[in-house]
């Protein structure tokens, strides 16, 4: 069973392998400097479907199908999954998966999502209580747009801080085996609100949450920066991820050799026209289980600290003048599934 050491961190026993991993994205995704990474890339934004919300059920299934074969495994075999997307009911989980046939818990943490995800799917393997469980995210550019800003045919103009919602998704089985990598300990973050309004700055409204849960799990297991190969947030994109280093360095904490951001890996910043970088729960899930989740496996890196960041705002409450509550949860992933600095 998973050991409670502060009231937001836990450290497994018998920490969860990750099975198999994968991930789809979209064409503008595909031409980025982490294309050869991806298991799919898919030319289509329709991915064969009508409609954009469609495309993204497409999208999840796709990558959930593909994560289950790798396991070597049926869908019967899948004993729980965690799914979340960022449309109003999780309409592109719910749709996607609904002919899989799983047992499914739908989540909502926005970009967060796959960190919640992994939480919660790693302590109920490590509880006993299934022997495959799977965890998937997905985000699309069209859907984004169309539901938080305005639909593509208003040719609204983008802010310099503004990010660019990535067509990705990126799914992960978990199981109680002995092979890496695995999650071996992790930090549930908390709501932080600092007033930010702008929902074209939303990197300024999620730095303060991930600094919040990156200080705390290396407080609670006396681990330090340099412990780690890489300190990864979801899409904080060029602007957040600066103010997170910021943030931390004013708390004595220097991540900025350490530091990764899936926003700003994602696309070229420059010669893509994203402009402060990728974002989208799909874009953190996509880069883990592309870049990641395989340099872990082949031991090209022994730790990373995962830390997908979510903005919780709905269209609904940034139209009444609402502030972004944000969110980040810390997942740590390593080789070794031994325990150690301080844990």
């Amino acid at each position: 069973m998973a050991r409670k050491i502060s009231r937001n961190t836990f450290i497994m026993d018998s920490p969860p392998t990750i099975r198999s991993f994968s991930s789809t994205v979209g064409k503008k995704e595909g031409e980025g400097p982490l294309s050869q990474y991806f298991d799919e890339i898919e030319q289509d934004a329709y991915f064969g479907q009508k409609t954009w919300e469609q495309a993204e059920s497409e999208l999840m299934k796709r990558t959930v199908v593909r994560a289950v074969s790798k396991a070597g495994i049926s869908n019967d075999e899948v004993d729980y999954m965690f799914a979340g997307d960022l449309l109003n009911q999780c309409i592109s989980s719910t749709y996607g998966l609904r002919d899989l046939n799983i047992p499914l818990l739908g989540l909502y943490g926005a970009c967060s999502t796959m960190s919640e995800g992994l939480v919660l799917a790693s302590l109920m393997t490590d509880s006993g209580l299934g022997e495959n469980i799977a965890a998937v995210t997905s985000s699309h550019f069209c859907t984004a747009e169309r539901q938080f800003r305005f639909p593509l045919s208003y040719g609204s103009v983008r802010t310099p801080t503004a990010q660019w919602t990535c067509t990705a998704s990126g799914a992960v089985v978990l199981s109680p085996k002995t092979t890496s990598p695995f999650i071996r300990a992790a930090t549930i973050g908390k709501i932080v609100d600092m007033g930010v309004t702008d929902a074209n700055n939303m990197g300024a409204a999620m730095a303060p949450a991930a600094a919040y849960v990156i200080k705390t799990f290396l407080h609670d297991t006396s681990m330090s920066p340099s412990d780690f190969d890489a300190i990864v947030t979801g899409d904080l994109g060029k602007v957040g991820s600066e103010l997170l280093t910021e943030l931390l360095q004013s708390e004595g904490i220097d991540i900025s050799a350490q530091h990764k951001d899936c926003g700003v890996m994602m696309f070229d910043l420059e010669a893509q026209d994203v402009h402060a970088g990728g974002s989208g729960c799909g874009c953190s899930a996509s880069v883990l289980c592309g870049y990641f989740l395989p340099k872990i496996r082949t031991g090209e890196m022994k730790n990373i600290l995962f830390c997908a960041t979510g903005a919780l705002m709905s269209p609904t409450a940034s139209q009444q003048g609402e502030s972004i509550p944000s969110i980040s949860h810390a997942v740590f992933i390593s080789a070794e599934s031994s325990t150690g600095g301080g844990q």
